[in-house]
């Protein structure tokens, strides 16, 4: 284990809580953002704004497809001239620039034929979420999910100026538009706060949840990472971690910072924990999550 600090916060279905995170210090949620984009994309199901299995307009696939990585959609994240841009601090990618790029190689599989992470559909969920809607994703997020919960400390990150706001030194410099779904800020209470009410009922109806946790597997387990068998749900990463059992929520990581926020319902009294560290090893955050899971 790192001897870097982790910051972490851990919620029990009794009500029990305790972390370290420094009052006040806000961090990059990375890709749970997904998992916020994921519940707001649900909650407009549920209103009849979006259709779950209705194909995109102009598309092959469905909003269930972006929603589960199953679209056949590629990704930009592995390509050398996304990292070297970034590295450089040069400015963002316009959207269409984002779509050539990833798209270059054409689909990956047709739509349910396949699994591949694709941060292009998330982004393509974010837009159908603002047309529907006619506002912008952190607006939504807010008032789908924040105000509810009484997240005050959670924002889109939208500026390099909300960037100096952030815990870590190394973050100076840092574009969020890099993200092309767009990312979330916030505590690291208010990440534990949000994953462990949507387990508790309080963000979607019950059969909605349930559709959520239904899972594509993928796999076995991954190197240098806790996890024993994988599997990717509706905007969560869902398997097993060894003897804790299940853990359902997301990883994240960027440049500077990594995280790992889940929710454990096989413990005889299920938590839900959040750890955010710097560097960029998940695997760091994943193993302290698991590690305070098993000890609460």
């Amino acid at each position: 284990m790192s001897s870097q600090t982790i910051y972490h916060h851990w919620i029990s279905s009794d009500g029990r809580e305790d972390g370290n995170g420094p009052a006040g210090a806000l961090v990059p949620y990375w890709s749970f953002t997904k998992t916020v984009i994921s519940i707001c994309a649900l909650k407009l199901v549920e209103a009849g704004y979006l259709r779950l299995d209705a194909v995109v307009p102009g598309q092959p696939f469905t909003l269930h497809h972006l929603l589960q990585h199953t679209s056949g959609l590629p990704d930009y994240e592995s390509l050398q001239s996304y990292r070297a841009a970034v590295a450089e601090k040069k400015e963002p990618w316009s959207r269409q620039r984002f779509l050539e790029a990833a798209m270059a190689r054409g689909m990956l599989f047709d739509p349910d034929h396949g699994w591949s992470y694709s941060n292009i559909g998330y982004g393509l969920v974010r837009e159908l979420i603002e047309e529907s809607t006619g506002m912008p994703i952190g607006r939504v997020i807010s008032d789908l999910i924040c105000q509810p919960l009484g997240l005050q400390s959670v924002n889109h990150w939208e500026t390099p100026e909300q960037t100096a706001s952030l815990i870590w030194d190394e973050a100076d410099g840092y574009d969020p538009r890099w993200v092309f779904h767009g990312c979330l800020i916030g505590s690291v209470s208010d990440a534990a706060q949000l994953l462990h009410a949507l387990f508790r009922g309080q963000l979607v109806r019950e059969q909605t949840l349930g559709d959520m946790r239904a899972r594509h597997v993928i796999g076995g387990a991954i190197p240098g990472r806790p996890w024993t068998e994988c599997g990717y749900a509706l905007g969560l990463m869902s398997g097993a971690v060894g003897d804790v059992g299940r853990a359902i929520g997301h990883s994240g990581g960027g440049p500077f910072s990594v995280n790992a926020v889940y929710h454990f319902p096989d413990r005889r009294d299920p938590v839900t924990v959040a750890c955010f560290t710097s560097g960029q090893n998940e695997g760091v955050a994943e193993f302290e999550a698991v590690r305070i899971a098993g000890e609460v």
